[in-house]
């Protein structure tokens, strides 16, 4: 069994039972205890498990905290670079038109569609997001739309009416979402109501959704669901889901694009 298995499993199990024992693990998938002390703090660096003594037990509930688009940049950044990398085979290369959500794995595709050497013709590109519109419009060959309405000052986004009675006219080719969590039960969340319905209306509006998401985001609940995974249909993200988010994005038939 891989190590990247045995972790899933070990997630499940902990979901499942409300805690692992690290003594009960090691006997269990006959490896010694030093690599499930190691299998625990991966889990929870990717706020999969919180650690106490002897095991760990389980992160649950809605998290209703919202980091900053700061914050977020550089958090995974690398990961993020990859995942925009990947994200570039579903932009349209000719005649096209994208939505791009805010966020900071969608900032860094804005960053790579203005890349030297990355050129895509007639390329129409709609976003929530200022400072993706600032560096899309940098250059001539981008069409960039604005959507309008208030900016929230932690995520730097465009919310409200204007921005979704927008949407509601819009049809486009790919929408490109973010997420601040992602599971199998609740979908894609976030912990805002008005970003929430922005991204639910991006969704709507496209015929193709990719959404980014790192590792740090599967399990995770916010407080709201902006998406279930059925409309999703691509996920690229940094590492393998969980067995059980795993398993819902093949129901789903969710193609996942792992860098």
């Amino acid at each position: 069994m891989y190590a990247e298995e045995r972790r899933a499993a070990i997630a499940d199990e902990a979901r499942n039972e409300g805690r692992v024992r690290v003594v009960d693990l090691a006997s269990q998938f006959e490896v010694a205890p030093e690599t499930i002390r190691r299998d625990l703090d991966v889990l929870e660096t990717d706020g999969v498990l919180k650690r106490v003594h002897g095991g760990a037990i389980p992160v649950i509930g809605f998290d209703g905290r919202e980091t900053t688009l700061p914050e977020r940049e550089i958090a995974n950044a690398g990961s993020k670079r990859a995942m925009a990398e990947a994200a570039l085979a579903y932009v349209p290369h000719q005649d096209g038109t994208i939505i791009l959500d805010a966020g900071s794995s969608t900032g860094a595709l804005a960053g790579l569609l203005v890349a030297p050497g990355i050129t895509f013709t007639n390329l129409s590109v709609v976003t929530d997001s200022v400072p993706a519109a600032m560096t899309l419009s940098a250059v001539p060959h981008h069409t960039v739309h604005i959507l309008g309405g208030t900016v929230r000052g932690v995520t730097q986004s465009t919310v409200g009416a204007t921005a979704l009675e927008t949407l509601r006219r819009l049809r486009v080719d790919v929408a490109f979402v973010g997420t601040n969590g992602i599971s199998g039960t609740f979908g894609l969340t976030t912990p805002d109501a008005a970003e929430a319905a922005v991204k639910r209306a991006m969704i709507a509006a496209s015929r193709r959704t990719v959404a980014l998401a790192d590792r740090s985001k599967f399990g995770h609940d916010f407080f709201i669901s902006f998406a279930t995974l059925g409309e999703i249909d691509v996920l690229i993200t940094d590492g393998r889901p969980p067995a059980a988010l795993a398993s819902a994005l093949s129901a789903h038939e969710t193609e996942v694009v792992i860098v």
